[in-house]
């Protein structure tokens, strides 16, 4: 049994109901995504072969001091680092650090901002100098991926909906989708109910109602869907070493549809155009 409740009357903990906001938290929700969106768009000139990952960290680390913004991550369960950078064939939760990137590296920046008590999470592609062609179809096709699924949120509406247009179009472009990871709700809390699966059938899964907000963000391999996570508890790679992509909005379930928090400022999606 699914267990709606009006996120302003309870407490602000994980119990596993889904919280449904109003317009004071759609109004957060809107200015933690600008600015994790600003931060991703800043990010577009930084990434470039030769550049330490850790370099980007620092980077994001910078901007949300100076936009009186706190990085969800840095302390989050141990992780010491502001953003997650996920490179080539690592699926998520990539560790930042003193490697370069490389010519023809594609690489995930996944940024969570906190801005008023309200949690801003986004990620994207960047493509560093010259890729190859199959990745930068893989990124494409994880793009329209996303958008599909979120295409399929609206009120009356499940989760399975979601999960069904990004599996179905994935898949027929030759892709895998990771099973091993999700979106999740999101507001006040960093990770919350629901999970949002990226995978599933019509129909399937939790109704979607006004109010709801949560991240859509799957994970599609070139390869076989399978991953492992390394011995730093974090990194998450593909167990065949193909290329992984993902991208990530945050959204609200509107009366009518739905409502992106996370767009870039400077329309700089879809990926191809940040080349």
């Amino acid at each position: 049994m699914v267990n709606y409740v009006e996120a302003a009357v309870v407490p602000l903990r994980n119990d596993g109901t889904i919280k449904l906001h109003g317009a004071e938290a759609f109004e957060g929700m809107r200015r933690a995504g600008r600015l994790v969106a600003e931060c991703l768009d800043e990010l577009t000139d930084l990434v470039k072969p030769g550049v330490p990952t850790q370099v980007i960290d620092d980077f994001v680390y910078q901007f949300a001091v100076d936009n009186s913004a706190l990085p969800a991550t840095l302390g989050y369960k141990g992780y010491t680092k502001s953003s997650c950078i996920s490179v080539n064939h690592v699926v998520c939760h990539g560790i930042p650090g003193e490697k370069p990137l490389r010519d023809g590296d594609i690489v995930n920046i996944d940024v969570t901002l906190i801005v008023d008590g309200w949690h801003g999470d986004s990620s994207r592609m960047y493509m560093v100098g010259n890729v190859k062609r199959a990745a930068e179809r893989l990124v494409d096709v994880t793009y329209e991926a996303m958008m599909r699924g979120i295409e399929a949120i609206r009120p009356g509406s499940t989760t399975g909906d979601i999960g069904h247009a990004i599996q179905e179009y994935a898949e027929g472009e030759r892709c895998s989708v990771v099973r091993d990871f999700c979106g999740h709700g999101l507001g006040q809390l960093f990770h919350d109910a629901p999970n949002i699966l990226h995978y599933g059938s019509p129909g399937e899964g939790i109704p979607l109602k006004p109010g709801m907000i949560f991240t859509v963000e799957p994970m599609i391999n070139l390869g076989r869907p399978q991953v492992k996570v390394l011995s730093d508890g974090w990194t998450a790679v593909t167990r065949d070493r193909s290329l992984s992509a993902q991208f990530e909005h945050s959204v609200g379930v509107t009366e009518t549809g739905c409502e992106i928090f996370t767009p870039s400022p400077k329309g700089l999606l879809p990926p191809r155009s940040e080349r």
